[in-house]
């Protein structure tokens, strides 16, 4: 260093303010001048040091000890589905007034890394496929009015982890292998992280179980209720498409059954071909798998036979139209028929169910003990037909005599709008929907909400 930055002035960085207060001399020429000088000067100086003072305040904050019990930012993750959701939507995200309808309920959505949840859209499949309700539900409530983005005045814990959107390389059928490695995980990372899981031990948690038997997270029964519903869920409710009227160990958990996801897209480019209540040239129908020669897996069939039984009973039955390979256009098939079967596959729901009505087309559900969505909003006793799976032989005539009797009045019962809409999950949510037949049944629930304690 040289001599010369010896004589340098230092000056800290940042914001820099030099300011020299000179004195009166007692020989000033003029002292009413002076005085005004002072005065200007002692005014400039306590405005700076004012500014200063504030702006160190905002700036230096005591940082929070404690979640905040205000505003809650949003990830990346999140943000982009709220965003996307705006630029799909040419409506409002909200379905305004609800607070009286479900009781002032407030949902709080963790805002969990994408690794469980956003990263999985990347495979377009994820948000359209049969068990994409866990998207869907996540989507909807994020742009809806009881969200919350405030913790300490949530009833409930929305856990948004998609389970589903692995897809298998050999058949393309979802693979939930990990799924309770997954969910453990944010499990163990609300817990470390957050104070509401542990306060309630999950009661007040929510997760959503879109696949074959819920809560169990297997796709073969004879595995699901033997491992039974994970011991980390036990305490939570679970949303799932799986539900019979009888005991069973996967749906040991308070829970709720909701449908299956068919895309609303789909739906709706299909009844824009042709009205719900055109021609229907098809009597009874199904397209799905039906083995000619049903294999023994571990002890177990598929469809407990049912649909081989159908297949040899019914398949050169010119009544029926049956089909063993997949369409892509099967919807427009369904819109043509007047009975569509909907028999159990490996689980006893079916999208048919869904599909049926939304498209009007009076479902024959095949599936002894299920328990159907939202039977509050949906009259299933009056727009459909349950015919035990022993009874198959007598199908035919069960269809014959309705269509002779009271066919008008299931087919008016069915075609009501507000039932088809309780069956579709919409974006954004509107009244009467999916997700707001979900809210509704939680808004039943909130006795368990800690507010309530």
């Amino acid at each position: 260093m040289n001599e010369s930055d010896n004589q340098r002035p230092i000056r800290s960085r940042g914001f820099y303010v030099r300011m020299k207060l000179l004195h009166a001399t007692r020989n000033s020429r003029n002292p009413e001048k002076g005085f005004f000088y002072r005065y200007f000067k002692w005014i400039l100086w306590f405005s700076v040091s004012f500014y200063l003072f504030s702006s160190f305040l905002a700036s230096h904050g005591d940082p929070p000890t404690s979640i905040s019990r205000t505003t809650v930012s949003i990830s990346k993750a999140s943000r982009a589905l709220v965003e996307e959701s705006s630029a799909n939507s040419t409506t409002t995200t909200h379905v305004h007034g609800v607070s009286g309808l479900l009781k002032g309920m407030k949902v709080y959505i963790y805002d969990l890394p994408s690794s469980y949840n956003a990263d999985w859209l990347s495979n377009e499949r994820c948000r359209s496929h049969l068990f994409a309700s866990e998207v869907a539900i996540h989507k909807a409530l994020m742009s809806s009015e009881v969200r919350t983005l405030d913790p300490w005045e949530a009833d409930f814990f929305f856990v948004p982890v998609y389970v589903s959107c692995n897809f298998s390389s050999v058949n393309g059928f979802p693979a939930i292998g990990h799924a309770r490695s997954l969910l453990a995980s944010a499990v163990r990372l609300l817990s470390s992280q957050f104070t509401f899981w542990n306060r309630s031990l999950g009661s007040d948690h929510i997760f959503v179980a879109s696949h074959d038997f819920g809560s169990c997270f297997h796709t073969m029964e004879s595995v699901a209720t033997v491992e039974g519903v994970p011991q980390f869920l036990k305490n939570s409710i679970i949303l799932q498409t799986f539900g019979v009227t009888y005991k069973h160990p996967c749906q040991e958990v308070e829970n709720v059954v909701i449908p299956p996801y068919v895309s609303p897209e789909s739906l709706r480019d299909t009844v824009s071909r042709s009205p719900l209540t055109g021609q229907r040239d098809i009597f009874a129908f199904f397209r799905g798998k039906m083995e000619v020669h049903p294999k023994n897996v571990s002890g177990h069939f598929y469809s407990k036979k049912v649909r081989t039984l159908i297949w040899r009973k019914y398949g050169n039955d010119r009544r029926f139209y049956l089909r063993r390979r997949r369409f892509a256009g099967y919807q427009s098939e369904i819109l043509r028929s007047t009975f569509c079967l909907c028999p159990l596959g490996w689980a006893p729901w079916s999208p048919r169910i869904v599909e049926s009505v939304v498209l009007g087309c009076v479902p024959v559900i095949i599936a002894d003990g299920i328990r159907l969505p939202f039977s509050s909003a949906v009259p299933w006793s009056e727009i459909s037909l349950t015919v035990a799976e022993d009874n198959i032989a007598n199908l035919g005539k069960i269809l014959e005599y309705v269509a002779a009797t009271n066919l008008t009045a299931i087919q008016s019962n069915l075609w009501d709008p507000k039932i088809r809409n309780a069956l579709i999950f919409r974006d954004p949510m509107v009244r009467d929907d999916s997700t707001w037949q979900v809210l509704l049944s939680l808004s039943e629930k909130l006795h368990r909400s800690h507010k309530s304690q």
